[in-house]
C-alpha cells in the first residue's frame, strides 16, 4: 500500500492545452531516483471513467532523449484529445563513463506500466487496458515491454510487484530492435564480440510468440539512422511466429516523426490500431 503513495509530489505543474490536462513532473520511480513522467488527460473524464491509456518512451540512442519533447507532445496531446490518458516518460539514460544501464532503462519502463495500475482508480484509467508504444530508441523499449513476459527474467522486483507488467498492445516507431545487428552499445558494457547472447536477448525479435500482444510498426523509407531493415526483421519474426503484427512503411520519411509527419497522417492509423485491440467504451472527449 505504501506504493499507492508514490503519485504525484508536491508542487506539480499543471498545464491545460486546448482540452488536455497536463500533469508535469509525476513522480512513478522511488524517492531516489530523479527522473519523472509527464501525464496527459482527458480535461472531461467522468468520476466512473475508465480511460484506455499508452504508456509513451522517449528515443535519444539510449543515452539521450526527453519525456516533454515536442514529438512526445504531439503524440501526448492528440491521443488525449481522443480520449487516452498517456504517460510519457523518463528513465535511465546512459551517461559518458557511467556504469552500463542495461536493463534497468528496461526496468524503468515496466515500473511505469505497474504504476498505472497502482494509480488506475486515481487516474479514471482502465488497468486492463494499457498499451505501450516508443520511437527509436523507445520504440526498442516499447517492443521488449510488449513482448517479454516474466519468465524472460526482464521484470523488476520493486516496486510495485503486485502489479503486471503486461499490457494490451504495443507500438514501435522504427525501432532499432534488433541489437544483434546493431552498433556495439555502451548500455551493455560489453561489445557483441565479448557477448554475443546479452545482445541476443535484448533483441525484440527473440520474444515474438503466436500469443504476443498485437504489435504496430512504424518506419520511414527515407530514415537514414535507423535502416527499415530493423522493423523489417522485427515484422518477418512475429509473422513467422503467427503473432498480430501490423507494418506501415511512411513514404519518404525520415527518421523522428511524431503522429502527423508531412508525408502522411498517422492519427487515423494508431487511433484505428488502438481501437481495435483495446476494445471498450472510450470517454467522449469535447
Amino acid at each position: 500500500m505504501k506504493h499507492l503513495l508514490m503519485i504525484v509530489a508536491a508542487g506539480l505543474a499543471l498545464a491545460a492545452r486546448g482540452g488536455v490536462k497536463v500533469e508535469s513532473d509525476v513522480a512513478y520511480l522511488p524517492a531516489e531516483r530523479a527522473e519523472r513522467a509527464d501525464l496527459y488527460l482527458p480535461d472531461n473524464l467522468a468520476a466512473g471513467a475508465q480511460a484506455p491509456v499508452l504508456l509513451w518512451i522517449h528515443g535519444g540512442g539510449f543515452s539521450g532523449g526527453d519525456k516533454a519533447q515536442k514529438r512526445e507532445q504531439n503524440i501526448g496531446t492528440n491521443l488525449a484529445e481522443h480520449g487516452y490518458v498517456v504517460l510519457s516518460i523518463n528513465y535511465k539514460l546512459q551517461s559518458k563513463g557511467a556504469a552500463p544501464i542495461w536493463p534497468q532503462n528496461l526496468h524503468d519502463c515496466k515500473t511505469a506500466v505497474r504504476w498505472l495500475r497502482a494509480n488506475a482508480a486515481r487516474l479514471h484509467l482502465d488497468p486492463d487496458r494499457i498499451a505501450v508504444g516508443g520511437g527509436s530508441a523507445g520504440g526498442h523499449l516499447a517492443s521488449m515491454v510488449a513482448l517479454t513476459r516474466p519468465e524472460d527474467g526482464f521484470d523488476p522486483k520493486a516496486p510495485y510487484a503486485e502489479y503486471s507488467c503486461a499490457v494490451q498492445a504495443g507500438m514501435d516507431f522504427y525501432g532499432c530492435v534488433d541489437l544483434t545487428t546493431w552498433h556495439d552499445a555502451k548500455m551493455f558494457g560489453k561489445t557483441k564480440a565479448q557477448d554475443p547472447e546479452i545482445y541476443r536477448k535484448a533483441s525484440a525479435q527473440t520474444y515474438a510468440r503466436k500469443d504476443s500482444p498485437p504489435l504496430l510498426i512504424l518506419h520511414g523509407t527515407a530514415d537514414k539512422t535507423v535502416d527499415i531493415r530493423q522493423s523489417e526483421t522485427l515484422h518477418a519474426a512475429l509473422q513467422k511466429a503467427g503473432a498480430d503484427v501490423e507494418f506501415a512503411r511512411v513514404p519518404d520519411a525520415p527518421h523522428t516523426f511524431d503522429l502527423q509527419p508531412k508525408q502522411q497522417d498517422l492519427r487515423p492509423l494508431v487511433l484505428a490500431f488502438l481501437g481495435k485491440h483495446m476494445p471498450g467504451k472510450t470517454p467522449a472527449t469535447k
